[in-house]
């Protein structure tokens, strides 16, 4: 069956775009490697939204929670109501391992870990959360050093170290301190990143104040052990601490090497931007579109699902109007 449009990525960007196609009446499919909203899933058990509910809304959806900034559990549930009412044409745990288009058939392959599908256009929603930002430095390998945040029991009465200063550092920071952790903050910058939420941000600042946590700013890790960690701080000196636990939060990246697989141009400049039309969302290949947060490339912070909602509308929109006039 030749699809109109195939989306790889289940996420709240990718769902919306499965809507849009729904409304239209085009046939499609979204592929999404792990479960709903997986990267949803995969964010810290007590994360809070900087978003307020009603701006994280999709498919006309009321999205209903006990604070105006939902968390975690309830997106999760609320994205669940979301595939309910839809009934969206979603295959989970089926990963995309490889795109290729035909020209003599206007159509690309798509091939996954179950299946073959072939379809006119692709949309990419897939985000950049699979993917951390290394620190390339010895050690890191080691199990302690996690790139991922889950529940701060874990590091209760352990001596843990966060790399990071932007909103996930700090809310690891603060909630394993809370769990009994003596935590050191180790951040590249002069000072807690702006865009921290502004309600977290005086309770880090009052902690460092107090000395309830330890920060180095203008640092960096030199290497790691089994017990230590090595900070090189800002007069040049170096810094051995204790250490049982390294939450490494130093950002994602998009899947760089999957795009450009497929043919996506990237920038080669520090930010690699993929090529796309910044009205249509299409890429340099013909009828392949992005979506969401990772038509920003490594300006991680310049999409969310706040603002990149409307990519769905504006790709299915433009997919739509192809169809119709070859039609």
């Amino acid at each position: 069956m030749m699809l109109d449009v195939l989306i790889v990525g289940g996420g709240p960007i990718g769902m919306a775009a499965g809507i849009e196609a729904e409304k239209k009446g085009l046939s499609y499919v979204i592929l999404e490697k792990g479960c709903l909203v997986n990267s949803l899933y995969n964010y810290p058990t007590n994360m809070t939204f900087f978003s307020t509910s009603e701006k994280l809304e999709i498919g006309d959806v009321p999205f209903i929670s006990h604070n105006p900034r939902p968390t975690r559990q309830e997106a999760l549930e609320y994205y669940r109501r979301v595939q309910t009412k839809w009934n969206l044409q979603m295959k989970l745990f089926e990963g995309v391992t490889g795109i290729k288009r035909l020209e003599e058939e206007d159509a690309y392959h798509v091939h996954t870990s179950k299946a073959t599908y072939k379809a006119h256009s692709i949309v990419i929603a897939t985000g950049f959360f699979d993917f951390p930002n290394m620190m390339n430095v010895e050690g890191e390998e080691l199990p302690k050093v996690k790139h991922y945040y889950d529940d701060p029991h874990l590091y209760a009465f352990s001596n843990v170290c966060v790399i990071g200063g932007a909103n996930s550092a700090i809310d690891a920071a603060l909630q394993t301190y809370r769990k009994g952790a003596n935590v050191t903050l180790v951040l590249r910058e002069n000072e807690i990143s702006p865009r921290v939420k502004y309600w977290v941000k005086p309770d880090i600042e009052n902690r460092i104040e107090e000395g309830s946590i330890k920060a180095y700013f203008n640092a960096s890790v030199e290497a790691i052990t089994e017990n230590t960690i090595l900070i090189n701080t800002e007069n040049g000196e170096t810094v051995t601490l204790d250490n049982d636990f390294v939450l490494a939060m130093t950002g994602y990246q998009p899947d760089f090497s999957f795009l450009k697989n497929i043919g996506v141009t990237i920038s080669d400049d520090e930010f690699k931007t993929p090529t796309h039309d910044t009205e249509t969302y299409e890429t340099n290949l013909s009828n392949l579109y992005l979506a969401g947060v990772v038509c920003g490339g490594m300006k991680t912070s310049t999409w969310f699902i706040e603002n990149s909602r409307v990519h769905a509308e504006k790709v299915i929109e433009n997919i739509y109007q192809k169809r119709m006039q070859l039609s």
